[in-house]
């Protein structure tokens, strides 16, 4: 079974990080990385706390909030210089059901690079407590990235996934610079131009009970720009190639 990291992005998740804790350590194939942005609430303590009390919960406290995509990136990167092999994206706020993460790893083990954890497979939207405009605009999102990234992904956007170590090798990580959703599709576009496999597998998405959302305006026009960023950027790459 690969080495695996579960990393855990955490502002502010005193409420609910012990218990997405718990839940993955009763699981024995998976260590923890808690990415914390400097939180004001405690949260860097009870991360603390737990890295004291079990050996395979890691702690990378970071000097201020730097955002969703910086911390995965940081996350990594730590894992790949101490030799993990997979690498899992979770919220740490219970939306994301810790019992799914060996569905993940089964998908990596078999051979797909990126596993996708989908709300919106085979024509279902799997959302729990979001309005309907909250919906609309994150269906919308997604068909729209992956129309013009020409991507077959239902979820580009979903923060529960997983990554095989070879997946990361092959993307310059130290060029990802998007935040927020954002960041989901910038990742699942480099992983497909790539030529790996990239799986999807239906989950069930429940929004926060505690906490506030991170959602903002300035996250919604990242996201919006950003396929026609890439886009442009395939475009300049093969204009210089043409050149060359």
């Amino acid at each position: 079974m690969r080495k695996t990291l579960v990393i855990l992005p955490t502002f502010n998740e005193k409420d609910t990080l012990p218990v997405v804790i718990i839940k993955i350590l009763s699981q024995e194939a998976f260590d923890i990385l808690v990415v914390d942005d400097k939180s004001t609430d405690g949260t860097a303590e009870i991360a603390a706390h737990w890295q004291g009390k079990d050996k395979r919960v890691n702690v990378l406290n970071r000097q201020g909030k730097l955002g969703l995509g910086t911390a995965y990136v940081a996350g990594f990167m730590w894992g790949l210089e101490r030799g993990y092999e997979c690498f899992m994206e979770m919220d740490s706020d219970l939306s994301h059901n810790a019992a799914d993460l060996p569905r993940f790893l089964d998908e990596v083990e078999k051979g797909s690079d990126l596993v996708i954890g989908s709300r919106y497979m085979y024509g279902t939207i799997s959302v729990v407590g979001w309005d309907f405009r909250r919906l609309l605009l994150s269906r919308f999102g997604n068909l729209y990235a992956s129309f013009i990234l020409g991507i077959k992904v239902s979820d580009m956007t979903s923060g529960f996934r997983a990554y095989s170590r070879k997946a990361l090798e092959g993307i310059d990580l130290n060029i990802v610079g998007s935040e927020g959703y954002a960041f989901q599709i910038e990742m699942t576009y480099h992983v497909f131009r790539t030529g790996l496999g990239i799986k999807e597998i239906p989950i069930i998405f429940h929004e926060r009970s505690k906490g506030h959302s991170k959602m903002s305006k300035k996250i919604v026009r990242e996201a919006s720009w950003l396929p026609w960023r890439l886009r442009a950027g395939e475009l300049k790459g093969l204009f210089r190639r043409q050149q060359g």
